[in-house]
């Protein structure tokens, strides 16, 4: 008898529960969020936050569109850096900051609708890089549509504050 191999997982397997070394993860997260004064610039705020899991939403706004009317791709790049960047930090502890060390987005359809909801999800969390998938989608009256996907690398900085104005906190 032969075996077979396993079923293929499909395009985005689910990603493995992970355990925040922070439990204030989420306060975490949003207080970092709320300093950083180019998502308030462009109007973007967070959506659901769960340990390796981001969700930053972009609502409509002419400010963040390209000459056609749809959402700028430098503003889908935005909050998908940022959905990632927040997706790894959930995870890292305390006392740390993260940064992007480089990421690759790929827009596949027009980023036109009433906003744009990106996430973050952690395939990999290590001592030091984190590995986050990036996938971004627009929505009008209840329909999605998947417009850019991307992989993103970060950095853990560790003993270093997540506030420009302060020491590392622990």
């Amino acid at each position: 008898m032969t075996s077979q191999p396993p079923p293929h997982p499909g395009p985005h397997p689910a990603p493995a529960a992970f355990a925040p070394a922070d439990p204030a993860y989420e306060t975490k997260v949003r207080d970092s969020f709320a300093r950083q004064p180019f998502m308030d610039t462009i109007g973007a705020h967070l959506g659901a936050v769960a340990p390796g899991r981001v969700e930053v939403v972009l609502p409509f706004s002419a400010r963040v569109t390209q000459q056609h009317g749809f959402f700028h791709g430098g503003s889908i790049g935005a909050i998908a850096d940022t959905a990632g960047g927040y997706a790894a930090f959930s995870l890292f502890p305390p006392g740390s900051t993260v940064l992007t060390v480089e990421y690759k987005i790929n827009i596949m359809a027009p980023g036109r609708g009433e906003r744009l909801v990106a996430v973050g999800e952690v395939v990999r969390s290590g001592r030091t890089l984190t590995i986050v998938r990036l996938d971004v989608h627009a929505e009008q009256d209840g329909a999605r549509v998947h417009v850019a996907s991307g992989s993103q690398t970060l950095i853990c900085l560790h003993g270093r504050s997540d506030d420009a104005a302060g020491p590392a906190r622990g």
